[in-house]
């Protein structure tokens, strides 16, 4: 099937870059997979997206982008993309269901999943009680006692944000070492909000109907047991780019699997731009991912238009 721009997720980033090549006049069709909409799906309240008074779920919203893109005209399919061949132009893109797509331009907007504990006891409490971005959804436990599982910058920035609505604070990190920078450690170090538990991990989560009321965790030493009081638990202990099927294509990946994509939002490939978390490593944000999958459909236009 012949298209001149495919884009190749449906989240914030996919369909913000479809609602600029499609009015710019360039057939566009959007490869969602089984689940169009990524991450944004499974959050239950979104209270930091512009133009919504009030909270809007998750759900919703992807709902709403998809409606917005098939009205002015691009092409949403749930077929998933499995290997992109860059030797020659038009690009293909080949997809799970056995479908062959060329395209003048590719968008990649897959996104990124976020990494969890792994632990029985996560599931059922996650959007919950278990989060895996404070900033989204700190706001909904202001006053309460939360956990951050994690060692890195995240982490260490999750706390400190957390530590001016919450009244504690805890730091579950696995070793006494961390990857976050010295001047967030300092800072955390140094809040009397925040107390950290070192060499610990989660055993498990404890709670009700109501929600979670405190996790169990274990000392990696000594495998001793203890309870930890906490309504939240905020996990930070990265995401996984969703680009596995890019190996093989051509297209740079950094070492943790994120695309390199410039400024512009251009991979090393003319022709192939990125936008959002499978590119974006440090915000990971609905609207970030936006703007980002805004900008590269501008740098498509820009460049079918040169052709």
């Amino acid at each position: 099937m012949k298209t001149d721009v495919l884009i190749i997720g449906a989240g914030p980033a996919g369909c913000a870059g479809a609602l600029y090549t499609v009015r710019a006049g360039l057939k566009t069709v959007i490869l969602g997979g089984t689940s169009p909409g990524g991450q944004l799906l499974k959050t239950q309240d979104i209270e930091n997206y512009p133009g919504f008074e009030n909270p809007i779920g998750g759900f919703d919203l992807m709902e709403a982008m998809h409606k917005q893109c098939k009205r002015l005209g691009a092409e949403l399919t749930r077929e998933t993309a499995t290997k992109i061949e860059t030797s020659e132009k038009p690009y293909k893109v080949h997809t799970k269901e056995g479908k062959i797509y060329t395209a003048k331009a590719i968008i990649i907007a897959t996104g990124s999943e976020a990494r969890w504990l792994g632990i029985p006891s996560e599931e059922p409490y996650k959007n919950k009680g278990v989060s895996a971005c404070a900033t989204c959804d700190g706001f909904f436990f202001k006053g309460k006692e939360v956990v951050i599982v994690g060692g890195g910058n995240t982490a260490f920035e999750d706390a400190l944000f957390l530590a001016e609505i919450c009244p504690k604070v805890t730091i579950v990190h696995r070793r006494e070492g961390f990857r976050a920078e010295n001047v967030l450690i300092e800072k955390v170090k140094a809040n009397p909000k925040i107390e950290m538990k070192l060499c610990n991990v989660v055993d498990e989560i404890l709670g009700d109907d109501k929600g979670i009321t405190s996790i169990k965790i274990k000392d990696v030493t000594t495998e001793k047991i203890s309870e930890l009081k906490c309504e939240g638990i905020f996990v930070a202990i990265g995401s996984i780019p969703q680009t596995e099927f890019l190996k093989g294509s051509g297209v740079e990946l950094e070492d943790d699997g994120h695309i390199k994509a410039d400024s512009k939002t251009k991979t090393n490939i003319e022709g192939i731009f990125a936008g959002g978390d499978c590119a974006d490593s440090v915000y990971r944000q609905a609207i970030t991912s936006a703007g980002t999958g805004a900008q590269a459909s501008l740098e498509v236009i820009s460049y079918i238009n040169s052709l």
